[in-house]
């Protein structure tokens, strides 16, 4: 069963995923992807724009997905038992291609803390990110798990090994 996990941006998904590493699922990251194919510098420039300008966005998405999808294809044809992580599943269309969807949620504060505490973000550019993806509940609503990641990351953990056991069953029959 081809399994994906998504989420907003800030909501959890890296640290789910290190979990779900440390219980022997791998994991296809196409944040992962994307980061190897422009330079940091590159990146930082570009988001000054491409978040403030949906157009410039949709342009640098149209050169980049075929390549992140291609790379991730072919990850899980080496590994069928890998697990995707595809932050941007639905907006792209590539839900279809999966069988089990996970979404990781966050609060919207927590989400907004996290970009600004962590990553160094303004408000602004914050609260741009977060406009430039679907919103988490039409995800959630979209998916067959869903991860609430509010609490402490013990309880992130303890989510991980819930969803580790409740896909097993499921890939097992």
């Amino acid at each position: 069963m081809k399994t994906c996990i998504t989420g907003g941006i800030a909501s959890g998904k890296s640290l789910f995923c290190s979990y779900l590493n440390s219980l022997g699922f791998a994991t296809v990251d196409a944040d992962d992807i994307a980061h190897s194919l422009v330079p940091e510098e590159e990146r930082r420039r570009l988001a000054k724009t491409v978040f403030f300008d949906p157009a410039a966005r949709r342009e640098l998405e149209e050169r980049m997905h075929p390549e992140i999808r291609r790379r991730i294809d072919a990850a899980l044809a080496a590994d069928p038992d890998a697990i995707a992580v595809i932050p941007l599943l639905f907006e792209v269309k590539w839900d279809g291609d999966y069988d089990i969807i996970c979404t990781v949620v966050s609060s919207r504060e927590n989400q907004l803390g996290r970009m600004m505490d962590i990553r160094g973000m303004s408000r602004e550019e914050a609260e741009a990110r977060l406009a430039a993806q679907m919103d988490a509940r039409e995800k959630a609503a979209r998916s067959q798990y869903v991860i609430e990641n509010n609490g402490t990351a013990e309880e992130l953990r303890e989510k991980a090994s819930r969803f580790a056991e409740w896909l097993r069953s499921r890939r097992n029959g």
